[in-house]
Formats: C-alpha cells, structure tokens, sequence
C-alpha cells in the first residue's frame, strides 16, 4: 500500500534497482500518481526524477520536458524541498531537455532555442559555469549543419564544470565531429582513453565502441574493430535506449561482409522497430538498417525473408520499401524544421558507403550462412589472385583446355569445366561433331564426372559415389573402358573419405575427388595442447574431447587388386591412358594409407608392407611415365605416415623435398596442401615460429590460385594453435576467429568443429584480458540452432566457460543461471566428480548475485555430490569463498555464519582423512585460518584474528615451496591488522622485513613489493 511517504520512497528505491524497460517506466508513471497525494515536495520531486529518468531509457525520451515541466514547477515553488541529490539532478536535466527538443523534428528551431537561453540563465543564477550550455549550442549546430565548426570551437575551448556531461561521453562527442569532417585518425585518437577503458560512464565505453566501429575498419585496425563489435553490441542489444548504437553494429556487419551477423542482430532486436519516442535516434536505427538490407537487395536476395517490424511477414525487398518510405519522411522532417538539407544529406552519405572490407571480417561469433554466400578468399592470407586465363571463345578450344589443365591438377579447371556444363545446357547449343571436343557421350560422361567431384567436396558422400557410377556407366557407352575403369576404381574410396571426415590425413589427391589434392584435415598435436594449456582450471571432462570416431571401414582390397589387375590389362592393349592408371595406383596409395592410419600407433605388419607396397609402387610409376604431380603425391603419403609414426624430422624432409621438386616441375598450385602438411609436422615438432610462417604461406597460395577445395578452416585453426605456442595471441585470435567462420560454412556437419575453435578462440579471448569478447563467442555457440546438435560434453564444457566468464564479468545472476543449467546437465553422468565443481560454482555464484535461498539450495546439491564423488579441495574452497562473501554482505552480523562455513570446510579436510581421501592438507587447512582471520578482522575482533593469520603462516611453512605465495599473502594481512588495527607499527614493519627477505629467496618479485610498499607507508607513520 502506497499510502504514506515512506512507502512511496521505498517503492521509488525498489523501481531504480529495477532494470531500464517497459515495467520501470509503467511502475514510474504509478508511482507520480501515488506520490501526489501527498503534499510533500521531496517526495513528488523524487517521483518525477524517477519517471523523468525511466522515459530518457526506454526510448521515450519525446516525454521528459512535460515531466520536466512540473519539476521545474515544484522547483520554482519550493527549491528547499529538494534534496541534495534532486538539487543537482534539476540543473543536470536541463540539458536532457535540451536533446529531446533537439532531436524532435516536430519542435521548432524557435522553441529550442527558448530553452537553451533558459538554461544559460538558469545556469548563470545558480553560479553554474556555462560549459554545458555551449556543448548543447554545438549539439544544435551539429544537426542544422549551420555555424558547425565555430560552435565546436567555443564548447571546448571553454573549461569543463560539474553539469559537463561525463569526460567519456564528451569524448564521444568529439571523436563524432572528427569523423563528420572525415578525420578518422584524429577521431581515434579522441577516442582512445574512452575505448581504452580508462575514462567510462554507464554507457561508456559501449557507444564509443559503437561509433569507432568503422573509423577503425577504415583504418585497417580490424582485431580492435572486432572487439569493440563483440563488446558493444552485448551491451546494446536489445536496449531502447541504445537504438543508434544497435543500428552502427548491423551497419557494421553490412559494411563488414558479415550480412548473415546483420540479419541475426535484426532478429534480436526486432521490438526496437516499436520504438518510436526519439524521432532522431529512430532515424538513426532505420537507415543502420537500411545499409543491411540494401546491400542483400543488391546482391538478388530481394526474396529473402527477413525480420521488421511485427504483425507483417517481410522480405529484403518489402522491408527496404518500408524503410526508405519512413526514414526519408523523417529526414525531410529535420530539414523542414532546420531549413537546411543536413540530415537528409548524412542519411544519403551513410547510404552510399561501399563494404569496406575486401573479405568477410571473421568475428569469432557463429552466424548462420545467408542464401547465395559463398567461401572467400583467406582474409589472413592477402596474397593477391594470379591473373586468370582468358576462357577460350570457341567451345571446342574450351574443352581441350579444361582437359589440359585437369590434367595438370590446375584449380582453373574446375572454372572452365563449370563454363562447359553452361554452355551445354543452354537451349540453342549443338554439339561440334568430328572436333577434338570428341563425342557428345564422351562429354556427357565428363560433366557427370564433374558433378560428382562438387559432391564430394561438399562431403555429400552418397551423392557424389552415385555421381561416379553414373559417369562409369557413360564412359562405357561412350566405349571409353580405361576412363570407366578409373572413375568406377574412385568409387572404391569414397566411403573411406566419410570414415576419415574427423581429420584424416590430408594427403594425396584427395581419394575419391581425384585432383583436389586431399581434404587436408590432417591431425594437429597442438590442438589439445592449445585447449588445455590455457586455462590451469579444471574442465568438465567434456575438456571438448573430438567428436567419437565411429567404427572404422578398411579398404576393399579385394576389389582395389581386381581393378588393378583389369587395369593392366586395358593399360596393354592401349585403351588406359597412363595418368588413369596413376590414378588407380592412386586410389590403392590412398586406401593403404587410410588403412595405416586407423591401425596406429601399433598397426600390424600386413599393413605397413602393404602401404609400402602401394605407395611405392605408386611413386616408381609416377616417376617412370614422367609425372611430376603424381610423384610429388605419393611423397606426400609417405611423409604424413612418418609424422603420424613420429618420425616428425624425416617428414619435414620429405615435404621439404616435395615443395622443392613442385617448384622443379613449375606446378605451384599443387603447392598449399604440401605447406598445410608441412605446418602440421612443424608444429608437432615444436617448432611453432616456423610452423606459423609455413601455414601463412599455404593460405597465401591457396588464394593466389584461387583454390576452393582447400581446407581453409583446419589450416586457420593450427595456424592459430602455432600462433598461441610463439606467444602472438592477437594472431591466434585472428587465425581461430577465421577457423570459426569457414567450418560455419561448411554447413550442420561442421558444427562441432566450429565450436571447438570457438571454446579456443574464448580461451585465448580471456588470456589477452578480453573477457566480454570471449563471454559474446561463446554465448552465439549456445544460443544458435545448431547447440542442439553438439556433443553433451562440449556443450557442458561451453556453459562451464560461460558461467566462468560471466561471473568474471560480476554477471553473477546469469552465471549463476548457467551454472544451473550446467548442473541439470551433468548431474546424470557417471563422472560425478564434474556435477561436484559445478554444483560448487553455482552456489557461489548465487551468492555473489545475492540470491541466498537459491545458493544454499545449490550448496546443498554440492554437499550431496560431494558425498558421491568427492572433490575435497574444491568443496572446502568453494566453503570458504561463501564465508568472505557472507561477510561482505552482512558485515560482523554475518560473522557467525561465515565462521559455521569455515569450521564446514575444516570438516570437509577432517572427513577426507578419516576415509583416506587424497586433498591439499596446507592449502585446505591454510585457507581455513587465513579466512578465519579476514572474518574477525571485519568484525572488528583483532587480536583473535591475528591468531587465526599466524596459525595459516604457520600451516604454510609446512608446505613447502608451493605455498610460498599464500604465506607471503597470510604475512600481508597479519602485518595489517598489526599495524592498522592493532597500532603495533613496529611489529608490523619486523614482520614485513622477514616476509620480504623470504619472498626474495622464493623468487616471488611481486609479493616481495606488495610487502615492501606496505613496510615503507607504516615506517612512514611511525
């Protein structure tokens, strides 16, 4: 009941704690009505301020001068009924007032200016400086386009006041005007304290991230317009209060050649379309998406669904109508009423921009492929593409061409194959007769050989064998039985190529796909080492283990020695051309290699002669008949099984080798997957500078030659995993973001893949410090489509990564929603032990958000766990960190619940011994008095809590060289409390002068100068 003041000013409380959002703002306007009943000015004023405040957040910021009004009203009548705070906060919304009269096209120039002439006064009388009041006339000038410059100049040369918005924000503002005049350099600069991170408000540095976005793609800065994407728009999404900034990230992801991120951020935010009460930051909203959206029309998706305002189903091309019908009405609105042409001009500006990026700019988030998008060229390999042959004009030169570079493995020929299968199927073409094009069923077998080979490469491994046969059965009517023979051979490896999709060899000429060249998805040593390495924690067990290997298929040999055998036969009476019989020896190389591979690390001895057998046999003919590409191939078989055995030294040779007889042979195409191969064994070898340099080299070519069969996503992947291992995590964060983007290309079947790299790229993202960008990576992992396919474990282990960031981000309530779904998750698995830690974490995290009835009802989860599957050290640990925070939050009259907590982890320690379980005995019983001690020190309990500290200084002298730092921790404290609390300074100082002589021996640097400047401000005082 809201039926005294006191009850309408707690209500107030309540609502400001509350979230910015439609249920403030309608709680707000209630809450005016009950507060004036009540002839009280501070409490009216409150409610007004309150209402004022809800109406500038949620996006009706059109409302805030009537509410205004009447808070200048009551001021006017009785200024002593304010409080403090509302006294400032009176002066402060003037300027607020001052925006929305601005930024409403409806209120004229002559009413605007009215009210900067009332602030100026206002100001004056008060004794406020005038800072403020120029920085608004500026403001006005940016969006007339009148006195622009000269208005910028008398704000900043004037010095700031305490009603100066906040330096993060007026920073903002200056960065704006340097872009307007097109100086992204200086904008940067401006910008830099703010995006930096050490100058921030509320908003900041979020809208400053927002507004850099393109100065910085411009620029070429793309990692850092990267972070600030991922940053910025997590804390803008959604937000009425926010539509300019949310519009800037789908403008960005346009301009950026993201369109899919674009259309994904639409969706999202789709109930922004119904905010309608800032004229000009929805015209700011409408044209961000507007650039999106025109761009799709561009490109022929004007059929493409998308999301717009609710009640209608739209399309690109309905949806840009809309678009451009409201927007161009509401910019014509702003010249109106300014009599210059300056919003509409910026609005065309912005419209007219072209993509900025030659490539798509890998995010690192999953967004789902758009109709009609297709890989691009490496974005970390910007080796410019060989200038391309001319296609022949006359159709038969054109299909001898397209044979001869087949024959030579050359990636133009699956251009001019594709250019052949076009021209046949047009509706006037006839077939030249009698020309070295051959027969038209010779040529129908040719494309239907072709068709099958972009099967295979889309791994449609069914499509592309039923493919094959079919182009068998065409060779054969067309009397050709050697090219019969070779295709029909293929078909015998096909599903060895499925068998081998969780990352085979990567060899040869790539099986069934007969001149690709390999899939290249070759092992990597360092991709586990990359995963673990990062983070000392403890992982779910879903520590993402790869994808299970189903059971494995061995070849057909039965099959492979009777085309063999027929082989030779065609071969003797000439009807098999020499690079088809290469190619069945091919097709044997390959299976015995795959063979080898699924038998290691101990295959049996049959194998490995008969992979020396087809791979050598393999070799000798290519070399025989004079086929550098063929030989080059089979080198390539033995060089990965010497890696896969071990003998990493001798592969690095061979490939070495390989690279050198290519460049002989004058067939550089063939060179990147030979350069993946040779990355792969450098890395495995420990030598990740070199390994980075070899795999930027094969991306390199791979665009030059304009390769799209490459296996661009494993190649980024290791050369992000060399990258972690030399110490250039910008370029690891680079590298996996691009690994992350090509399997997302690759379709459902690469999901797991993608989301693998993703909890690298997170893992490397926190590393560098950028938790919120890592929190974004793995937040598009859950909430996409394709979480639901994901492997338990890997999806365990992305919402442990999540609860972990979110609560390193203070997000405790979210962490601590994901910590729970987590739990569901994993209760159920035999390995008890991951239910234990997660159990743990989510109780502490509920704390941490102040939900105590949910964190005991999680620690009790723990206890139970605990009692199935021990996990001691955790436990106690996680007992201890309630205690801290129990004491945070309830200061000494939480001090018996805290102590109950810590006297629970010292039974946790008593409890594993009795039953001989193994734990940390120092750390456990360490901690325990050391949290004691902090305990009785905010309770003011000195004496008793320098006890409890020298008992943990005690523990830790037991414990050896490890517990070193929590000693020299435990001597801090207890020096503290001697010194500060106790006033014993002298003692405190002798304490500190042994601590630090100890740290010094210990090699502890750092703890040594904690300790040190500790000693010098109590030496100080004494």
């Amino acid at each position: 009941m809201l039926d005294t003041t006191d009850a309408v000013m707690a209500a107030l409380h309540e609502n400001d704690s509350r979230p910015y959002g439609r249920t403030r703002t309608v709680t707000a306007e209630e809450l005016v009505d009950a507060a004036e009943q009540f002839d009280d000015t501070k409490v009216r004023s409150m409610a007004l301020l309150e209402l004022m405040e809800a109406y500038e957040y949620d996006g009706e910021r059109n409302k805030t001068p009537v509410v205004f009004a009447r808070v200048l009203k009551l001021w006017d009548q009785d200024r002593d009924g304010f409080g403090e705070w509302a006294r400032h906060q009176v002066f402060w919304r003037f300027k607020w007032v001052a925006g929305a009269l601005r930024d409403n096209p409806d209120v004229p120039l002559a009413a605007v200016e009215r009210w900067l002439t009332e602030l100026r006064d206002r100001y004056r009388a008060a004794g406020h400086g005038l800072h403020p009041y120029y920085a608004e006339r500026y403001h006005l000038a940016e969006v007339t386009g009148i006195g622009v410059q000269d208005a910028y100049e008398l704000w900043t040369a004037r010095p700031r006041s305490e009603l100066s918005d906040c330096p993060a924000c007026e920073t903002r503002a200056r960065a704006r005007h340097f872009i307007d005049l097109g100086d992204d350099a200086r904008a940067l600069e401006v910008l830099a304290p703010v995006l930096g991170g050490r100058s921030t408000c509320e908003l900041e540095p979020y809208l400053s991230q927002s507004v850099a976005l393109l100065p910085l793609l411009r620029r070429g800065r793309t990692d850092e317009a990267r972070s600030a994407h991922l940053t910025g728009y997590r804390f803008a999404r959604g937000k009425s209060s926010m539509l300019g900034a949310v519009a800037r990230h789908i403008e960005f992801c346009a301009l950026s050649g993201n369109e899919p991120r674009g259309l994904e951020l639409l969706a999202e935010n789709r109930d922004l379309f119904a905010v309608t009460g800032e004229a000009a930051a929805r015209l700011d909203f409408l044209t961000g998406v507007e650039v999106l959206i025109a761009a799709l029309a561009r490109a022929g998706h004007g059929e493409l669904a998308v999301s717009g305002p609710a009640g209608t189903a739209w399309t690109v091309d309905t949806l840009l109508a809309h678009l451009r019908t409201e927007a161009d009405a509401l910019a014509a609105r702003f010249d109106t009423r300014n009599g210059t042409d300056t919003v509409g001009a910026a609005r065309r500006a912005r419209l007219a921009v072209e993509p900025l990026t030659a490539e798509p700019l890998a995010l690192g988030v999953r967004a789902a492929a758009a109709p009609g998008t297709t890989a691009a060229a490496p974005a970390l390999a910007p080796a410019p593409r060989r200038a391309v042959e001319a296609e022949p004009e006359d159709f038969t030169a054109l299909v001898v061409r397209a044979r001869e570079l087949e024959l030579l493995g050359h990636p133009d020929s699956d251009r001019l194959w594709k250019r052949i299968a076009e021209r046949v199927a047009a509706a006037d073409f006839v077939h030249p007769e009698g020309t070295a094009a051959g027969s038209p069923e010779r040529l129908r077998a040719e494309l239907a050989e072709q068709r099958a080979h972009e099967a295979l490469e889309r791994d449609a491994y069914a499509e592309g064998k039923a493919g094959l046969l079919e182009a068998a059965a065409l060779f054969e009517a067309a009397g050709m039985a050697g090219a019969a023979l070779m295709v029909r051979t293929r078909t015998l490896i096909v599903d060895l190529d499925e068998d081998s999709e969780d990352a085979s060899s990567g060899v040869g000429d790539g099986g069934a796909r007969e001149g690709s060249e390999g899939d290249g998805d070759g092992d990597s040593d360092g991709e586990g080492e990359a995963r673990e390495g990062s983070d000392g924690e403890a992982k779910t067990e879903a520590k993402t283990e790869a994808k299970a290997k189903t059971e494995a298929k061995a070849a057909d040999w039965p099959a492979l020695d009777a085309a063999l055998t027929r082989a030779e036969e065609l071969r003797a009476v000439g009807e098999l051309t020499d690079d088809d019989y290469l190619i069945v020896l091919q097709t044997r190389a390959y299976a015995a290699h795959h063979d080898l591979v699924e038998a290691l690390p101990e295959p049996a001895a049959e194998t490995v002669a008969r992979f020396e057998a087809a791979v050598g046999g393999y070799h000798r003919s290519a070399v025989e008949l004079g086929s550098d590409r063929r030989a080059a191939t089979s080198r390539q078989y033995t060089a990965d099984a010497a890696a896969r055995q071990g003998r990493l030294a001798e592969a690095v040779a061979e490939l070495r080798e390989v690279l050198a007889q290519l460049d002989r042979a004058e067939l550089p195409w063939h060179t990147p997957r030979v350069l993946g191969l040779l990355g792969q064994a450098l890395l495995q070898s420990r030598e990740p500078t070199q390994a980075v340099e070899v795999f930027h080299r094969a991306l390199a070519e791979a665009a030059r030659w304009g390769d799209d069969s490459y296996p661009y996503a494993p190649t980024y992947m290791m050369l992000g995993h060399s990258c972690m291992q030399v110490g250039d995590l910008g370029g690891a964060v680079r590298a996996l973001s691009e690994a992350a983007a090509r399997y997302d290309r690759k379709g459902p079947e690469a999901v797991e893949e993608a989301a693998q790299v993703r909890l690298q790229l997170a893992d490397v993202l926190r590393d560098t410090g950028r938790t919120t960008d890592a929190v974004a990576v793995l937040e598009s992992v859950l909430l996409d489509a394709s979480a639901a396919r994901l492997d338990v474990r890997m999806l365990a282990q992305t919402r442990l990564d999540l609860a972990r960031g979110l609560a390193e981000l203070e997000e405790y309530r979210d962490a601590a929603e994901e910590y729970l779904r987590l739990a569901d998750l994993v209760a159920g698995w035999e390995d008890q032990e991951t239910h234990t830690m997660v159990a743990c974490e989510a109780a502490l995290a509920l704390a941490q958000a102040d939900r105590w009835d949910a964190a005991e009802a999680a620690l009790a989860r723990a206890r139970e766990a605990h009692r199935k599957a021990p996990q001691v050290d955790q436990m106690a640990a996680t007992l201890r960190e309630l205690a801290r925070t129990t004491m945070r939050t309830r200061g000494a009259d939480g001090l018996d619940s805290a102590l109950a907590l810590i006297a629970e982890a010292d039974g946790v320690g008593a409890a594993a011994e009795e039953h001989g379980q193994e734990y940390n005995t120092w750390y456990l019983r360490g901690g325990s008095h050391y949290e004691r001690a902090r305990c009785l020190a905010v309770a003011e309990r000195y004496e008793e809590a320098l006890a409890e500290i020298e008992r943990a200084v005690a523990v830790y002298d037991r414990g050896g060289e490890r517990a070193e730092a929590p000693r020299a921790e435990s001597v801090r404290l207890a020096a503290l409390i001697e010194g500060s609390d106790l006033g014993r300074t002298g003692a405190a100082v002798a304490r500190l002068t042994g601590g630090i002589a100890r740290c010094e021996a210990a090699g502890l640097t750092e703890a040594a100068q904690v300790l040190a400047e500790l000693r010098e401000r109590f030496t100080a005082s004494r």
